[in-house]
């Protein structure tokens, strides 16, 4: 049987179905993974999404994009191939694509997240999952499209408890200090994994407006954060002494940052597993912080279906 998903200049195409996965070329019928930018791009003629996520994705691409979503679980049929939307455990939305065509089925990943993966004595305590999305559904297919970003056997991810008592006891100690901490981080996504694992009752949280545009979103989905307050707004600069303020990796080393005065900077990034990373990357902390599953994790086998005669 031919191929369910193939490689072609324009991004992962369905010969069978006539559509792409996340394709990087404007394309006439796209299935996105998630809204990162790297998987949904604009100006594709028509998307299909899950649901969760579609109000992220029309923050990002347009509120009139001709978006199609669905439930998770829920399938179409396209062209006599069937597509489904699973969760990825990743971000908001973010979410496997299960197709099947003439008893074949294959899963296209995207980014994914699996809590628990490392099947030795910290699986019980970095089981929690991601608070601010489903998590991770396995899928049992014939072909499993995996990502992956971390897949080398260096990157392992530490217990999520012990990481966020880390960024709580820097944020503490800093605000003891009276100076403002400043934690960078993707703007969809990783923010909103760090304002769900804080202890917002340290001080004041305070965000860039790409971060706000996203907790709108989330909010919208009815994703639990804690309040936040838009850095400009700030009329008040000794609220910063005890504020953590969350903002995306650009704005390091800018003019936006002045306002804080003293502050203590850090950047949360799965790559901060790297010294090479953390040396580049100027700041005075590293978190090892990822939203994607590691080398164990995709290493993983999943339950293979029968095949079809």
């Amino acid at each position: 049987m031919p191929d369910l998903i193939v490689p072609r200049p324009e991004g992962l195409y369905c010969p069978a179905g006539d559509f792409y996965i996340d394709p990087w070329r404007p394309v006439e019928r796209a299935v996105i993974t998630h809204a990162h930018a790297d998987h949904a791009r604009p100006g594709h003629a028509h998307y299909l999404a899950a649901a969760p996520g579609a109000g992220v994705l029309r923050a990002r691409l347009g509120a009139d994009i001709r978006l199609q979503a669905l439930r998770y679980g829920e399938a179409v049929e396209h062209h006599g191939v069937r597509v489904s939307l699973h969760p990825a455990g990743h971000v908001l939305g973010s979410a496997q694509v299960r197709l099947e065509h003439r008893g074949e089925v294959w899963v296209a990943s995207g980014d994914y997240f699996v809590s628990g993966a490392d099947t030795d004595e910290h699986a019980v305590a970095l089981a929690a999952p991601n608070p601010t999305c489903d998590p991770f559904e396995p899928v049992r297919c014939h072909c499993f499209v995996t990502e992956s970003t971390f897949g080398l056997p260096i990157y392992r991810w530490q217990p999520q408890r012990e990481l966020f008592a880390e960024i709580d006891a820097w944020w503490r100690a800093n605000a003891e200090a009276g100076r403002a901490s400043l934690l960078m981080g993707y703007a969809f996504g990783k923010a909103q994994r760090i304002l769900a694992g804080v202890d917002s009752s340290i001080g004041t949280i305070v965000v860039h407006g790409a971060v706000q545009t996203l907790n709108v979103a989330y909010r919208a989905a009815g994703v639990a954060l804690p309040a936040t307050r838009l850095a400009i707004e700030v009329t008040d600069k000794t609220l910063f002494r005890r504020a953590l303020v969350l903002a995306p990796p650009s704005v390091h080393g800018s003019a936006w940052t002045r306002r804080f005065g003293e502050h203590s900077d850090a950047f949360a990034s799965g790559w901060m597993q790297l010294r090479g990373a953390r040396r580049r990357r100027a700041v005075d902390r590293g978190f090892v912080l990822s939203d994607h599953a590691t080398g164990r994790a995709c290493s993983a086998r999943l339950p293979r279906p029968a095949r079809s005669a």
